[in-house]
């Protein structure tokens, strides 16, 4: 039987993804140019009234494969001010996360499947987890919800995506 460690299960995840995501911003930036609008228009963007907007998807996956890689290494979870307010910028960001998650030496994320990941929360009691079900269950399934629902926003908003576009060469 062929095992993965945690670090190839994280890491090389998150960074093509991320890498992903920055094909699609110059996407939208190119799709704005050939219509004749600013890029701003994308910052606000919604696929429903209650969710929140293009700008935190970008920062909330930015910081669900940092927090993810940090957490599992054992290492303090870098701090972005998030503060972006252009598709530069959320690019900028991008980059910083995949430099970070890709900085993280695989044997420090290697043999945390059973380390103990505390996740605090602003109301009730810290979530807990072990690091394996941390990865699978919590960690990666929030990363893909909001690179997909960033995905999904360009998309919606006209600029030319497709499936090959969102899972990457």
């Amino acid at each position: 039987m062929t095992t993965i460690s945690m670090h190839g299960a994280s890491a090389p995840a998150f960074a093509k993804t991320l890498g992903n995501m920055l094909n699609w911003l110059e996407a939208a930036k190119a799709h704005a140019e050939a219509k004749k609008f600013s890029t701003d228009v994308y910052l606000t963007l919604r696929l429903a009234p209650d969710m929140l907007p293009f700008v935190k998807q970008i920062q909330i996956a930015s910081d669900a494969a940092k927090s993810c890689v940090a957490r599992l290494a054992g290492q303090e979870i870098p701090k972005f001010e998030d503060n972006e307010a252009s598709l530069d910028e959320l690019a900028g960001r991008i980059r910083k996360t995949i430099d970070y998650v890709l900085s993280v030496p695989a044997e420090a994320v290697d043999g945390s499947e059973d380390r103990e990941i505390v996740i605090p929360r602003r109301s009730g009691e810290p979530l807990k987890f072990q690091g394996l079900p941390y990865l699978r269950h919590y960690a990666l399934p929030n990363f893909y919800f909001h690179a997909t629902t960033t995905y999904a926003l360009l998309r919606h908003a006209g600029v030319p995506l497709g499936k090959s576009d969102y899972l990457g060469g």
